[in-house]
């Protein structure tokens, strides 16, 4: 039975992690739309779908449990702004074909959280973590000393992600609830922003040919997909295993940037890659370490 739950549990996080892996294919078939436009349509049809989920799993009770407290909706409203600003900047990435330097992002993540965790929740870091820590600033210097800016795109996306991941945490809600309140939270800056978009001659909501409103409804889907796989990945794996399985995401989006979108992987750049690489090894092997003394 273990050796079942073993077995489910890396076919979820294959999954989980597949599908964001390859979000750049699929939004790349909407680069004609406005980042922002999809954005709304991903929220409205993620709050669909996530509530026919929450109805045929009879778990509205716990939504209205966490509706009760202010702490918490509080916390959720700060994690679908972050979330939100999230696949927002990774929609503009994948339209203005920065995909390298979103995949540098996600790659990022790990190590945002080790340092979210020294500073917020006052964690000790041993000498790989702050071996890949430092391997991460010595990465984003160089992006700044080549390109002569910061490396907005991945820092974005590495620290609103890694954020969003430290507060869902520290909340006992779970993923399927959540989601649907954060997907809530978003609808009313998406109604504003339509109504805006409306005033100024462009319709968010119509107008769009039967494919590409197909696939502004399935965007919701798929966003709501990985999140629950990703969740039952956990149930089912040890920490380890998931934090293995992480480094796919970025992998597939790197792949899919240089090998078929044609995006320019210049030395430096690739030198910037190469210092997180070596970050997260030291990370991983960190991590590593401490599971086995655990078990």
């Amino acid at each position: 039975m273990k050796a079942r739950a073993q077995l489910a549990g890396i076919v979820f996080g294959l999954a989980a992690y597949g599908i964001w892996g390859f979000f750049p294919l699929f939004f790349r078939q909407l680069a004609h739309v406005p980042p922002m436009d999809i954005l709304s349509h991903r929220a409205v049809w993620a709050c669909v779908f996530v509530g026919g989920l929450l109805t045929l799993r009879r778990q509205w009770p716990s939504v209205v449990a966490v509706m009760r407290s202010r702490s918490h909706l509080l916390l959720l409203g700060s994690a679908a702004l972050l979330i939100g600003v999230n696949w927002l900047v990774f929609l503009w990435a994948v339209g203005a074909q920065q995909v390298v330097a979103s995949s540098l992002g996600y790659f990022l993540t790990p190590l945002v959280n080790v340092v979210l965790g020294l500073a917020i929740l006052k964690e000790r870091l041993n000498r790989l973590e702050w071996l890949a820590v430092a391997l991460a600033v010595a990465a984003i210097a160089n992006e700044i000393l080549a390109f002569g800016s910061l490396p907005w795109v991945s820092l974005v996306l590495a620290t609103t992600f890694g954020t969003y991941g430290l507060i869902r945490k520290r909340l006992p809600i779970d993923v399927v609830s959540g989601l649907w309140l954060e997907t809530l939270a978003m609808l009313p800056l998406c109604v504003l922003y339509a109504i805006w978009q409306a005033e100024r001659g462009h319709a968010v909501w119509s107008g769009h040919t039967p494919l590409t409103a197909a696939l502004l409804v399935a965007s919701g889907v798929l966003t709501a997909l990985p999140l629950l796989s990703f969740a039952a990945a956990t149930q089912r794996l040890d920490l380890a295993a998931v934090g293995m399985l992480m480094y796919i995401n970025p992998t597939l989006q790197f792949v899919t940037a240089i090998w078929l979108f044609g995006e320019p992987m210049q030395a430096t750049r690739l030198l910037s890659f190469g210092l997180i690489w070596l970050g997260l090894l030291a990370f991983s092997w960190s991590a590593w370490g401490k599971y086995r003394h655990s078990a």
